[in-house]
Parts: structure tokens; C-alpha cells; sequence
């Protein structure tokens, strides 16, 4: 078993980690397509279709359960992820880059949602519950920092690529070439700073009959688990605001005061979740986790969503008087990732709640496939309605969409101790 002092040097490079290649896949895409003029419908589609590794990842997840350990399966992943990101940088100069580059995105996909498993499952196994209440708001930090990185840092730099040398493809394929190189970076760290857990041991098992037994037992296992149903609405339901706003936020920022936009560039957007966002992150995601550690999660539940639910009335806001001063829409998106940063520790943790018992990877596995599908299926619709709508109205019914958080976060069971350190 891990100590506490030993896991500060893994888990927020690990959660980074984490994060960096699922925003840069499923989010800094769309900025991407955006720029280089692919319609609001097709990037939320495309890109909410990259969603279907996370999706469906429990029909693997068994093999890092029971071959090899977590620590290889991490690692692997992260130097395959460096070369996949290296050849969506080659891809991006072709005149036809839209096909290619969504073919990487693809296997990149399915190779960050294997790092995922195996990264949780070692989470979970590693530390005692007491810790992981206190350090689940420290990964969701890093986490959430890793998504800032990706839709901050790296499509600023983007933008300022973009200016001097005044070519859009050559700008996107330098930073996802820097992009790659940072994977392998985190590669290398890990391989000298990761700890071998005690309990992260192989399970090497002979043939594959008893492979396919054990997948059978997981999720008999899983969907016989006490309130289930309720269980399953809560993380297909209660992220269906953000599943939506996540979409098509950026996209308005970016689109032109024509069309409802706010008609930022890619500098303003990075400064403003890169500098701005980042800083709510890391205010929200840290005090839910001491929150937690201290009463629990129960205690903690409503008033985390309410954190994560309301503050979305900022992009009504926006829509309604496009404000132009960069200040003012810094404060909203502040206002909304604060937010953000608190409740999602709730969700998270709730998460490692209910994959308690037997096979805690798998069954982790499980429920964050659940949360993917609740993201990509709403997504995918998502630039269609804003397209119907418009973008004061879309941001409207986003609001009556948090009608269904409340509803779902009634109905689930958690033991009040949970959590409490």
C-alpha cells in the first residue's frame, strides 16, 4: 500500500496524464475543425462520436483486470498516445485532412480509454478509502487542469502559431506534434516515479474461456449491485446539461456577433480557460475534496449540484448581451468552472462508491462508460439543436436541462460515511 507522501508524485502527473489526450481528443478537436471552417453540426457529431471508446471500454476492461498490471497498461499507453498525436500532426497539412485525422482521433480514443482503466483501477487499489476522499479532489484538479492545458495553453499557442506563420493547418499540426511530445515526456516520468503497488499484481489467466467466465462474473456482478437502476440514470443524467454546453460553448465564443457569437480568437480563448478557468478549477476541485474528506459525500451531494448546475446561466448571459470586454467574460467562465470544479468531485467520487466489492477496475470501468454515453449521446445531437435554436436559446434550454440533474441526484442511495477521512 501506497503512502499518502508517496502518492502526491504520481497522482497529479497521472491525472494529467489522464486528461490531456481525452480534451485534446474530444474537445481541442472541435476548436480545431472549427478553425478551419467544418460547420457547428458535423464538429459535434464527429466529435461526440469519439466518444465511443470510454463508451464501450468494459468489453476490454476485463483484460486489465486480470493480465498484467495497471502500472504496465498505464505506461504503454502513454508512449502510444505520444505516437498516435505525432501522426495526427502528420495528417493535418493534407488537403482531405478531415477523414485521416479523425481515423487517429479514433485509435487514439480507444488507447486513452485503456490508460483510464487501468489508471482508476490502480487509484482504487492504492490508496485507502480514507485517501481517496481527500485525493479525489486533487486528481479531479489535475484532471481539469489537463482539460485548461488542452483548451488554454495549447490553443493559444495555437493562435499565436497561427499569426506569425499565417497558415491555420501548419499551426494545429505544430502544437499536436507538441502535444505528442509531452505524452512521451509523462512516459518517461512515470516509468522512474510510479510506484509498484503491493496489490497491483498480475492475474495472467489460462485461456480464453475463463477470460470471457470473468467478464460474465463483472457484470453479472456489476448489474446485480444494490439500486442499480437508480445508479445508472444518475450517470447517464446528470452531466446532460454539460453534455450539450461542452459542445458548443467554445463554438460560441469563437462564431461571429452575426450569428449570436461572441467573435473571440483562439488567444482570447486560451487566456480564458487557460489562465481564468484554471484558476476556478483548482479553487472548486480542492475545496470538494477537503468538503468530502471532512463530512462525507452524502452530506455534500446537493449542495455539489447545485455548484455544477446553476452557474451555466452564464452563457445565457453571454448569449443575451455578447458582451465584448474580455474581463466580463472571463468572470462568467470563472463563475461556471468554480462551479464545475466542486460539483464534479461529487460525481467522481460517487463513482468509486458504487464500484466497491468485487472487481473495482471493471466495475469502474463500467460506470465511467455509462458517463461517456451520457456525453456523446446528447453531444452528437447537440450542434443540431443549437442550429435550430440559436445560441441565446440553446443556452436556455441547457438551463431547463439541469431539470434532469435534480431529478436524478434525488433518487440515489450513499452511506453518510462515506468519504469522511
Amino acid at each position: 500500500m501506497l503512502k499518502k507522501t508517496n502518492a502526491w508524485l504520481w497522482i497529479p502527473s497521472l491525472y494529467f496524464a489522464s486528461g490531456l489526450p481525452y480534451h485534446a481528443i474530444t474537445s481541442v478537436s472541435d476548436i480545431m475543425y472549427k478553425d478551419m471552417g467544418i460547420d457547428n453540426a458535423s464538429i459535434a457529431m464527429y466529435t461526440s462520436f469519439l466518444l465511443i471508446p470510454w463508451t464501450i471500454k468494459p468489453l476490454w476492461s476485463p483484460l486489465v483486470e486480470m493480465i498484467g498490471t495497471r502500472r504496465q497498461w498505464t505506461l504503454y499507453s502513454q508512449i502510444l498516445l505520444a505516437i498516435c498525436f505525432a501522426t495526427v500532426s502528420l495528417f493535418i497539412p493534407m488537403s482531405s485532412f478531415l477523414l485521416p485525422t479523425l481515423a487517429m482521433f479514433m485509435v487514439a480514443a480507444f488507447v486513452s480509454s485503456t490508460h483510464d482503466i487501468a489508471l482508476d483501477g490502480y487509484y482504487i487499489i492504492a490508496l485507502p478509502e480514507k485517501e481517496q476522499s481527500f485525493f479525489s479532489g486533487i486528481r479531479n484538479t489535475f484532471y481539469r487542469i489537463a482539460t485548461v492545458f488542452s483548451s488554454g495553453v495549447l490553443v493559444m499557442l495555437a493562435g499565436i502559431l497561427a499569426r506569425k506563420s499565417g497558415n491555420n493547418q501548419l499551426a494545429w499540426s505544430i502544437t499536436f506534434i507538441i502535444t505528442a511530445a509531452i505524452m512521451a515526456i509523462l512516459f518517461f516520468y512515470h516509468k522512474k516515479q510510479m510506484p509498484h503497488a503491493d496489490s497491483d499484481i498480475s492475474r495472467n489467466v489460462k485461456g480464453i474461456g475463463n477470460i470471457f467466465n470473468n467478464f460474465g462474473d463483472i457484470i453479472r456482478s456489476y448489474f446485480q449491485k444494490p439500486g442499480i437502476w437508480q445508479a445508472l440514470l444518475f450517470l447517464l443524467l446528470v452531466r446532460f446539461p454539460e453534455a450539450q454546453l461542452g459542445k458548443i460553448g467554445k463554438l460560441f465564443l469563437m462564431d461571429s456577433p452575426e450569428v449570436g457569437g461572441l467573435a473571440l480568437d483562439k488567444g482570447d480563448i486560451g487566456f480564458i480557460y487557460g489562465v481564468v478557468g484554471v484558476i476556478g478549477l483548482i479553487i472548486g476541485g480542492i475545496a470538494g475534496g477537503i468538503c468530502i474528506s471532512r463530512k462525507g459525500l452524502k452530506y455534500w451531494l446537493w449542495p455539489m449540484v447545485v455548484a455544477i448546475s446553476l452557474p451555466d446561466i452564464v452563457y445565457v448571459y453571454m448569449s443575451m448581451a455578447l458582451p465584448d470586454n474580455l474581463t466580463l467574460i472571463g468572470s462568467c467562465i470563472f463563475i461556471e468552472q468554480l462551479g464545475y470544479g466542486f460539483g464534479f468531485t461529487a460525481y467522481t467520487l460517487y463513482m468509486i462508491y458504487f464500484a466497491q466489492g468485487k472487481y473495482p477496475t471493471a466495475h469502474f470501468a463500467i460506470s465511467t462508460a455509462f458517463m461517456s454515453l451520457g456525453m456523446m449521446l446528447p453531444g452528437i445531437i447537440s450542434g443540431k439543436i443549437q442550429e435550430w435554436l440559436g445560441y441565446e436559446n440553446f443556452f436556455i434550454w441547457v438551463m431547463a436541462c439541469t431539470l434532469a440533474t435534480f431529478l436524478v441526484s434525488a433518487i440515489i442511495k450513499i452511506d453518510p460515511k462515506f468519504g469522511k477521512k
